[in-house]
Parts: structure tokens; sequence; C-alpha cells
């Protein structure tokens, strides 16, 4: 008999173990670990099946924690409920409720993690229909998770309705409210119910610290901190990374110092606040110097060395991690993406044995900046669960490599859509030059209840500028008004580039006048804006007003202010002005830089010294290059030097027909007939296809488009009879001679 207990008694010691092993190994995100002590157990209970259905949904494995469930020999209510938990971590909320429809039994448990779920996906009113089901209401408990549900999405009277409802509360119930004011930045309506709390403990005291740390008010949670009876480990790192957040690095390490107990939690804060402040060197003599270290240590210290660029360091620090888990491989495939190694992080991603969305994410947005948007795909088609960041990536991945068709096809197939969605769709279609496309998805956009923002309206401004439609940008100018985006920078800039483009360079003068804060491109904007309106030489006062108050040009500026003397024929200033990018500023020519030089010479017809820049170049010239040069030798009667150019210009662009047409009416002009028809020949054999020429008229704050031969055109023949009276009614009064090709 002895015997016999004592084998039971072992028997029951080995469950117990290895069923603790594999929640530790669980938690430590060891998943694989934890698979082979699940499997290699010659007994397993009920509680061994529990665990391992907790150890798959922690790490995103939904589908065999399923599995494991249904085929479960005996299933406890503690089953069923971790299987809703499963369900709960990963946002399953109908999976859950059908799940929890089967119960053939519940616990009080069972309906909060059920509450829980709806109010955690914003689905209130099912909670709250879920809550007046509940058959035992005088527990405190779910009426906790419904309280926690409305102040988390900001129902704040709502949820002080229930709470005072509430036939009784405990210190849960207080500290659920007073979260709902300090998470979310009400921190009046937060302090004045802290103060009516009848009891309190150390969670209040930390709300009431992390709060302030979140409005930025740092004295008032110093003072808080301070006046905390007994503070927690909670309480000096909650203070701790308040240091930190606002760069008092200092400050953040005299508490560290200064802690009665020091937990991994507390040291990782400490090196994540170094980490944060650029400080890594520091970060990694402190993660030397740890006791114990966690996974979340060796991730901080990886995300430092990928901030510095040491992405070999990170690497060896990886490879030395006892066991890697899924954010430390993702921090190494972030470092990679960012510098483009996409093989090194590809190889990385196949090591990931349980990927979570941020890991596909971040993979899918390395392979979209690279351009190789067919890898983006497969990988987006393999995950199992999508989230909308993984939707936005694809749009705008498919919008960088000019692909829109492909980007409004993912767009359209978006269940839900949020604001950098259609910012994503609408700036992909300015940038592809789709402007009235983009105007329409605006609209589209506020018609579905969605609420522009500053980069939907700058889009919306760009597409006006682009369009010279100055009705429709004087409206969204109108909205920026009505909106508060008034003080924006980045949209005062995009009005002074619409009102410039649309012509009306008074209003682009008057909006950077009003601009309280400029920045360099507040200056861009408007020396462009000269520039693109015949003013060299109000842009050239400008530019000396620009350095006169010591805001340094980039790029950008000498763009503007070479092609605003090029455009108003100030030959002698925009040489001065080009030999100064290098001399005074250290800014480096580029291709565009160039072309607007060859523009100035070339309109003022020193051919020679334009080409002489072009061949000292100590980069490649491109296609603005070439052209502007042709151009000149057009207007100038070069005909040697065009056709150099043009053979330049047609190996790069060889499907583009305005280059041959330039260079065959230059042919025509001097009467080389045989050269016309080689040209001819070349355009036929490189099947370049002259685009349908198309334009547009603002009328009625509507723009209408018409593009030629298109049989879509509602008065297409009303139109064309219309353009042949006028074209014979100017036969008549002008002699107008008519070039063809």
């Amino acid at each position: 008999m002895k015997s016999r207990l004592k084998s039971v008694g072992e028997h029951g010691s080995y469950i117990f173990r290895h069923n603790l092993k594999i929640t530790q190994l669980g938690k430590s995100g060891q998943i694989d670990e934890a698979i082979k002590v699940f499997q290699q157990m010659t007994h397993q209970n009920t509680v061994t099946h529990n665990s391992m259905i907790s150890v798959y949904a922690k790490n995103g494995r939904i589908s065999d924690a399923r599995q494991l469930f249904d085929g479960m020999p005996h299933r406890n209510i503690v089953s069923w409920n971790s299987m809703i938990a499963a369900y709960l971590h990963n946002d399953m909320v109908e999976e859950a409720r059908h799940l929890f429809d089967k119960m053939p039994s519940r616990d009080l448990y069972s309906w909060t993690l059920m509450i829980t779920c709806y109010t955690r996906n914003g689905k209130l009113a099912k909670a709250k229909d879920l809550f007046n089901l509940l058959p035992y209401k005088w527990n405190p408990v779910c009426w906790n998770a419904l309280v926690a549900g409305y102040v988390k999405n900001r129902l704040f009277d709502e949820a002080r309705r229930l709470f005072d409802e509430m036939p009784a509360k405990d210190l849960v119930s207080w500290n659920s409210m007073l979260s709902g004011y300090t998470r979310n930045g009400e921190m009046r309506l937060g302090l004045q119910f802290f103060e009516e709390m009848a009891e309190r403990d150390v969670v209040s005291w930390n709300l009431m610290v992390d709060g302030f740390v979140e409005v930025s008010d740092l004295n008032s949670a110093w003072r808080f901190f301070e006046k905390i009876p007994n503070p927690n480990t909670v309480s000096w790192v909650t203070m701790l990374c308040g240091f930190a957040r606002f760069g008092k690095i200092a400050e953040a390490r005299r508490l560290f110092n200064q802690m009665p107990v020091r937990n991994v939690v507390a040291w990782n804060a400490m090196i994540a606040a170094y980490v944060q402040n650029c400080q890594v060197d520091e970060a990694i003599s402190l993660f030397m110097e740890m006791p114990e270290k966690n996974s979340i240590s060796y991730t901080t210290v990886i995300n430092g060395y990928v901030r510095m660029g040491k992405l070999d360091e990170a690497r060896q620090l990886l490879n030395q991690m006892p066991y890697r888990n899924v954010a430390a491989q993702t921090a190494m495939i972030s470092g990679y993406v960012q510098n483009k190694r996409m093989d090194d992080a590809c190889e990385i991603f196949g090591q990931v044995s349980t990927r979570d969305v941020v890991c596909w994410n971040t993979m899918i947005a390395g392979y979209a900046q690279c351009g190789r948007m067919d890898e983006a795909l497969q990988l987006f088609k393999q995950m199992a669960k999508k989230d909308i960041v993984s939707w936005n990536t694809m749009i705008t991945g498919y919008a960088q490599v000019g692909q829109m068709d492909a980007a409004i096809k993912i767009f359209e197939e978006m269940k839900e859509k949020n604001i950098v969605s259609w910012n994503s769709l609408i700036s992909g279609l300015t940038q592809n030059g789709s402007y009235l496309d983009a105007l329409k998805s605006f609209m589209l956009m506020e018609h579905e209840g969605h609420k522009p923002d500053q980069s939907t309206l700058a889009c919306g401004l760009s597409a006006c500028a682009h369009l010279a439609a100055l009705q429709l940008g004087v409206q969204l100018h109108q909205h920026v008004m009505k909106s508060g985006y008034a003080t924006d920078l980045f949209v005062s800039n995009a009005l002074i580039t619409m009102y410039a483009k649309c012509g009306s360079i008074s209003s682009a003068e008057l909006l950077f006048k009003e601009i309280d804060c400029f920045d360099v491109v507040s200056w861009n904007s408007l020396i462009a804006a000269y520039a693109l309106n015949g003013n060299g030489r109000e842009a050239l006062k400008l530019f000396q007003k620009m350095e006169v108050e010591g805001v340094a040009p980039d790029e950008v500026t000498f763009v503007g202010i070479l092609s605003a003397c090029s455009h108003a024929g100030l030959i002698n200033q925009g040489l001065k002005l080009f030999q100064s990018m290098v001399k005074a500023y250290k800014i480096w020519p580029l291709a565009e830089h160039y072309a607007c030089m060859v523009d100035l010479l070339g309109r003022a017809g020193r051919l020679e010294e334009a080409f002489q820049l072009v061949r000292e170049m100590k980069i490649k010239a491109n296609a603005g290059i070439w052209g502007a040069l042709l151009g000149a030798c057009r207007i100038h009667g070069n005909l040697e030097l065009a056709k150099f150019a043009a053979e330049q210009l047609l190996e790069l662009e060889p499907h583009k027909t305005s280059n041959y047409v330039l260079l065959s009416n230059m042919q025509a002009e001097m009467g080389r007939w045989e050269e016309v028809a080689r040209v001819r020949r070349l355009m036929k054999e490189r099947e370049a296809e002259k685009q349908p020429g198309w334009s547009w008229i603002e009328l009625q704050n509507r723009v209408h488009a018409f593009l030629s031969e298109d049989p879509a055109q509602p008065r297409a023949v009303e139109l064309c009879n219309l353009l042949r009276s006028l074209t014979a009614h100017m036969g008549n009064t002008a002699d107008m001679p008519l070039e063809c090709f």
C-alpha cells in the first residue's frame, strides 16, 4: 500500500513539474521547447493540456491551440476558459462567442472573459447585453470589466454611471475607474476621483504618477511619487521611465541607483532609457552588469546596436541568446530592412518559429521599401492574420513602384480602413500623376465619414496645384481653416505651392508672411513659386533674405533659385549661385541642378558652355539634362549638337515620343527629309507610342477632363463640331500655318 501511495505521489509530482515547466517556457517565448516537453511527457492530465493551450495562444499559434482543445479526452471549465482566453488574446471575438455559447457550464471567469473580449474590441453594446444576462451580479469582477471597457473607449459618463450603480465595490473597481481617466489624459478628473477614493493602494498612486507622465507634467508626477506610502518596483520604474522620456537620463540613473530592490524589469527599464536617448554604450555597459537577463534585455540591446548601425554586433548578440524570441528576431530583421539587406533579413525571418503580426509586417515593409512587391505580396498572402498595418504597407508599396491598379485593388479588398489607408491611396495617386482620382478619393473619404488630417489635406492641395484648379484649392484652404490645421507647417507649405502653381502669387506671398515659424521648405516653396511665375529677381531677393536670417539652403533651394535665374535670363547670377553651392554650402550638385544650368546657358545661346558643363560633370547625365540641351539646340538651330543630345536622350527614354518629334521637326526645318524618315522608322522599331493628349478646365467647382479621341466622352460629337467651327473661323481671320507629324 505504501509503495503504491509513493508511486502515485511520484507520478503526481512528475506531472506537476512538467506542467510548471511548460508554463514557464511559454511565458519566456520558448514555444518549441515547451512543445518538446509536452510531447515527451509519458503521463499528461487536463492541466497539462490547459497549460499547452495557453502557451500556444500567447505565442500566436491559435489554430494549434484549438486543435489541441478539440482533441482533449477530458475538458473541465478551465479548458473552456483557456480557449476563450486564447481567442481574447488574439482579438478573435466571434470565435470566442461561439465557444462561449457552446460551454456546458460557466463560472464568473467565463463571463468576465467574454465581456472583456467585447470591450477590448470596442463592441460595448454586445458587452452590455451579455452583462445584462449575467446570473450573479453581486460580484464586482464583471462590473469591473465593463467599467474598464467604457473608460478605455472614453465613455466616462457611462462608466461613472455604471460605477455608481455597483452593488459592491472593491479596490479594483476604484482603480479601474481611475485608470480610465489617467490613461486617457483626463488628469483633472483623475485627480478629483483620486481624492474621492475611500481607500487607495500602491496601484492607485502608480496610476496617478503614470498619468502625469503621459500628459508631460513631470513635476506633478514627481510630487505624487514622493508621497507614495510604500512604493513598489512599478512605482520606481514608472518614474524612471518618465525621466527618460523627457531626456533627463541623469535623474533616471540616480533614481535607478536609489532603488531598494532592483528586479529584471528595473534593469531593462534603465537600459531602454539609455537606448532611447542614444547612449547605447552606457546601455551595453549596464547590460553586462545585469545579474539576470531575460529576452527583453537582449531585445533592447539589439535595438540599441541597430540604432547605431552596428548590425554585426546585433547579430552576434542575437546568436548568444539562450533562446531567441520573436521580438529579438524582429528587431534584427528591422535593422537589416533599414539597411536594405533583405537577404539577411529573409534568413532571420526563416528562423522565426512563431511569427507575430509585427514580424510579418516588418518583412513585408522591407520588400516594399526595396520595390520587391512580388515577394511582399507572396508574404502578405501567407499571413494567417493581417492587421490594418499589413494592408496599408501593401498599398504604399505598390504606390511607390507606380502600380496604382494593384494598390487600388488592395484598398478595395480592405474590410476596415483608417485615415492611414486613405492617405496611402490619395498620396499614391498624387505621386503617380492621377490628380483627378486623388481628388475624387478625397471626396469619397469624407463621404464615408473619415475626417482628413494634415497629410490628406496636403495631398489634396498638391493635386489641385498640378491641375491648376484654383477654385478647388480655395475650397480646400477653407477646409484647412475650419479643421484647425491652418498653423500646421506641412499644410501651410502645401498651400503656398498650390497658390503659386495656380498663378496666384500674391496669395502665396500672403501665406508665407502669416507663417509664425518657417522651415527651409517654406522658403523653398515661395522661391519655387517665384521661379514658376517668372519672378526671378523676387526669388533672388528672397534667397538673400533667407541667408540673412541664417536659414541654411538645401538641394531643393538651389533647384528653385537656379530655375528662377534660368526663366528670368539672369545668367551671371545663376552661375555665381551654382559655384556657391560647393564653395559656400558644401552642397554637391545633383542632376537637377545641372539640368537647370544647361537650361540657363542654353536659353542664352551659350550651347558650347552648356555642353562642356555636361561633359565635365562628375555624375551621369539623366534625361532632364539631355532634354534641356536638346531644347536649347532647337531654339538656336544647332542641329549637330541636337543630334548628339537626342541620341543620348533616346537611349534613356526609348519609348517617349516627344523626343522623336522634336528631333524630326528640327531635321524637317533644315530640309533633311532622309533624316526625318530615319527618325520615323526608329520610332516605329522601338514601338514608341504617342500618349493621347488631355486637358482639363475648372468650372463651377468641378474639374472637367478631356482625353484626345476618348469615345467615353459624353458630348464628344458636340465638342468635335464646335472645334471644327472654331478652326474654320480662325482660318478665315488669320493665316495660321499648321505643323503635322
